[in-house]
């Protein structure tokens, strides 16, 4: 009974998988790259530096568990952002538009900014323990990541709210009115 009402709802909202196509290829990416680097890692894998010493190691199998855990955590939460938006949307009967549209998208896709931050720290530590070369440092690489999201944000939504009309919903009645009023 449970399992056919949530079916229901499902169907009924409007998800769509480029909702969270990054997430979802980031994760794919992440595992590619830990099934081909794995077997040439040694077993205790430097994680951490001070000075450009390692001061910290930890077990190949641990670093990778975790990172791809830590990877397909965020890919679930895009997901249920993703649903929770595009069910807020559906209750609140707003008339699909390139706004919602553009929201659907965004809010699903967010998260794939830390988890690039993730692969990037993965793929240095692998690097690092295969060749003894350092990437540049992640609080850079998350800086340059951070500020270009932001910009792209920002452009996706002025382009998006430049183009829209009026936000329109069907109330009880089933007149139209703008949600904006």
């Amino acid at each position: 009974m449970i399992t056919e009402k949530i079916k229901e709802t499902l169907q009924k909202i409007p998800f769509q998988g480029i909702h969270i196509i990054l997430p979802f290829t980031i994760l794919l990416i992440s595992l590619i790259i830990a099934a081909i680097f794995y077997g040439r890692l040694p077993q205790d894998i430097a994680y951490r530096f001070s000075g450009g010493v390692v001061a910290g190691q930890v077990n190949r199998n641990f670093f990778v568990g975790w990172t791809l855990a830590l990877q397909l955590v965020f890919t679930i939460f895009s997901a249920a952002i993703a649903l929770l938006v595009t069910g807020a949307f559906k209750r609140m009967r707003i008339k699909e538009s390139l706004v919602s549209r553009t929201v659907f998208n965004l809010m699903g896709n967010m998260l794939a900014l830390p988890m690039i931050m993730v692969f990037y720290a993965m793929l240095g530590i692998f690097i690092y323990n295969m060749s003894g070369r350092a990437l540049p440092a992640l609080w850079g690489f998350a800086l340059v990541v951070l500020v270009t999201g932001y910009i792209v944000v920002a452009v996706i939504f002025a382009r998006a709210f430049a183009q829209s009309g009026k936000l329109e919903t069907n109330d009880s009645s089933g007149s139209r009115a703008d949600v904006r009023d």
